[in-house]
């Protein structure tokens, strides 16, 4: 038992060191891409805010479990442990929504160029900078709101039971609040993930038909390099299968523990799998842009413009 709990601490402090180099690594990135140019692509937009989004899950939600496993039990009081879990709402749904609008984008990319609705895609693009920020206003008022209400039933004397996050105690919710939480967190996060196997088979039918027609012209060019679209087309459907493979056995895993109380090995496994995304996207993403990139970006953000 000593070897396995050994086992669970390397594992969660590895995920959670790897996640936190990782993220800061493409924030750097994107920051100096952004000092640099002034300007940033959309798909670049919406990963810097993706990998925002994903930074802050693993700093409210793998430095504490990390934490926890190591030893450190319940280090934080009642109002720690609500505006930590706030945090970890917030940034999670952020996560969620903009992996889907980076997923609808990119196939709205691609569509545009085989059909007649390019002026759909460039009217899109006008409105990235937007729908990023509102996701993140909207999902911050609401979870505010779950907030508040945890704060006005402290002193409840009907507490329901407690349940043990391992680095605090939080009261289980209400049937009530089960029943709101559903209605404007879950039900949107659903339709996200439609929204993202929507677009990513899409796109994976269309890139499929790109290469059926033109292999005649690679076979006779002696070439089988893709186009730098084709590229970072395929890279997008990396990270978004990742995010909905991980999704799903997550989600999964919520609903087994939900059935079986007390079982922490359980607990464990499904704490590691919601992190595995949050820490290894970002590596997914620099199979595309590559460490080396990077410091070119630093090496030409000190050379004088012209």
């Amino acid at each position: 038992m000593n070897i396995w709990n050994l086992a669970i601490r390397i594992i969660f402090l590895s995920q959670t060191i790897a996640g936190i180099l990782g993220n800061l690594s493409l924030i750097f990135y994107y920051l100096v891409l952004y000092c640099r140019e002034y300007i940033l692509k959309p798909t670049d937009l919406i990963l810097m805010h993706l990998v925002a989004a994903n930074a802050l899950v693993i700093f409210s939600a793998g430095v504490p479990h990390t934490m926890a496993v190591w030893g450190f039990k319940h280090f934080l009081n009642d109002f720690g442990c609500k505006l930590l879990l706030y945090i970890q709402g917030f940034a999670r749904n952020v996560s969620i929504g903009t992996t889907c609008l980076l997923s609808v984008f990119q196939a709205m990319t691609i569509i545009s160029r085989k059909s007649r609705c390019k002026d759909h895609k460039v009217k899109a693009t006008k409105y990235i900078n937007c729908s990023v920020s509102l996701l993140w206003v909207f999902y911050m008022l609401i979870r505010f709101m779950f907030l508040m209400h945890t704060f006005i039933k402290m002193n409840d004397k009907n507490m329901t039971r407690d349940r043990d996050l391992g680095y605090c105690f939080i009261s289980e919710r209400n049937p009530i609040i089960d029943s709101l939480y559903t209605a404007l967190v879950m039900c949107p996060e659903f339709c996200f993930a439609v929204l993202i196997t929507w677009s990513s088979t899409s796109m994976i039918i269309i890139l499929y038909r790109h290469k059926q027609s033109v292999q005649h012209i690679h076979s006779s060019h002696g070439s089988s390099r893709s186009s730098p679209e084709a590229r970072a087309t395929q890279n997008i459907l990396v990270l978004v299968s990742t995010f909905l493979a991980f999704y799903t056995l997550s989600t999964i895993l919520r609903g087994c523990i939900a059935f079986l109380y007390n079982n922490w090995w359980l607990v464990y496994i499904s704490r590691l799998t919601s992190l595995c995304f949050p820490c290894f996207g970002p590596f997914v993403l620099m199979r595309h842009y590559s460490i080396l990139s990077i410091f070119n970006l630093v090496w030409l953000r000190k050379q004088p413009f012209p």
